[in-house]
């Protein structure tokens, strides 16, 4: 028996290990790559004169645009069960990645960033709900951080990319394909992964009758609004910096060979953040926790304006990045522990006031470097709003000392 249940528990740790590792790469194709490999190659793209800083913040909001219809489509549309959806959604990050540098039309670029945001929420939502719901069958949901360092290490492997492109003197156009490439290669690897149809919603519907009639507590559903508006303050207050980072380093820094490296450090220190969350205890209060981690990041995108040189860009891709996939781990932990069964809806709806916040970002930065001639302003409005969020988090776990963070 004993024997037995030795090999049981190997059998499950490797099989969850494939399954956060799954996680892993979808999320560094959708995020890391069909998301975020738009800021290191705006660079290139103003440098080739295809695009204006003005036209660079419009297609990183269409983008935006996009990942908030596809949270709401993950919240109240029920179609593909979730591994089909995870399959279409990869897809689609290859091929409208590669679409980008195939055309060269402003008007195509912004519907292709569009559905590219789309396909990353999709993406994002239903890896996430269910490699974190097989984890979690497997006795084994502290391996969900390893499925958010996926988009780090996609950031970070696309930077470093980008930055080898720049100095052999490559197009973005070149860029965006070879992206694409390396978007279906990462794919082809998990492909077999997501088969099989374990649904999302099977654990609601198996409970189908216990739930009829009932209605959700007040003070939860409070928490529950309360919860979604502060993550998506968080959507807001770092995604200027995660968009014109490598822009705003080169404005201070012009001639220097370090711009190139701080978006790939931010991505290192991303994926590092999702691990080291792995370590912290499932049943810690994760309030607390996005509370701190929020208070890191408004630190990490104000020192940028407070010391624009190499020391502050390092310091705040460091503090921008650690805490940046740790925080969506611990708020979609939130998720399942305010609303169990029906946890992919609200993960959806969570996602979708994130998307909001990035939706604001950049025509905001825009129009304020357009006034001001600097980044400064909007990067102070980001970092306020972050610490607007950690207040929030603070004071509902402050309120409800007494609550229990759920299992994942």
């Amino acid at each position: 028996m004993t024997t037995q249940h030795t090999q049981d528990t190997q059998a499950n740790r490797k099989t969850a290990l494939r399954i956060a590792l799954s996680g892993l790469i979808a999320l560094s194709v959708a995020m890391g790559i069909g998301r975020f490999a738009f800021t290191p190659l705006l660079p290139m793209m103003l440098h080739d004169q295809t695009i204006d800083l003005n036209s660079g913040g419009w297609l990183a909001t269409s983008n935006y645009l996009g990942y908030f219809i596809g949270a709401l489509l993950c919240a109240f549309w029920r179609g593909l069960p979730p591994t089909r959806t995870i399959r279409a959604g990869l897809l689609a990050a290859v091929l409208l990645t590669a679409g980008m540098g195939a055309f060269h039309s402003q008007g195509l670029w912004l519907l292709l960033r569009l559905l590219s945001g789309i396909a990353s929420a999709l993406v994002f939502v239903y890896s996430s709900g269910w490699c974190l719901q097989r984890l979690a069958q497997l006795q084994l949901p502290a391996l969900g951080g390893i499925i958010y360092s996926g988009p780090g290490l996609g950031i970070m492997l696309t930077g470093l990319s980008s930055s080898a492109m720049v100095a052999g003197g490559w197009h973005a156009a070149a860029g965006w394909m070879a992206f694409g490439l390396m978007a279906a290669l990462l794919t082809l690897l998990v492909w077999k992964t997501f088969r099989g149809e374990v649904d999302l919603r099977a654990g609601a519907a198996a409970t189908g009758s216990a739930d009829q009639g009932y209605t959700e507590p007040a003070p939860v559903t409070r928490e529950v609004r309360w919860q979604v508006l502060a993550y998506g303050l968080a959507g807001f207050g770092y995604i200027i910096t995660a968009t014109f980072l490598p822009v705003i380093a080169r404005q201070a820094l012009p001639g220097s060979s370090w711009p190139d490296f701080f978006w790939p450090l931010f991505g290192l220190c991303v994926a590092l953040g999702a691990l080291g969350a792995t370590r912290i205890p499932v049943h810690a209060d994760q309030r607390r926790l996005l509370a701190i981690s929020y208070v890191m990041q408004a630190i990490g995108v104000i020192i940028s304006a407070i010391l624009p040189n190499e020391f502050g860009f390092a310091l705040g891709s460091i503090l921008l990045g650690l805490p940046f996939t740790a925080i969506t781990l611990f708020a979609m932990r939130e998720a399942r522990r305010l609303r169990s069964h029906h946890a992919p809806g609200l993960m959806g709806l969570m996602t979708a006031s994130y998307g909001i916040g990035q939706i604001a970002g950049p025509p905001l930065a825009t129009k304020l470097v357009h006034v001001s001639g600097s980044f400064t302003p909007s990067l102070s409005i980001a970092a306020a709003t972050l610490l607007a969020g950690a207040g929030v988090y603070g004071w509902l776990a402050t309120r409800d000392r007494t609550g229990k963070i759920a299992a994942a």
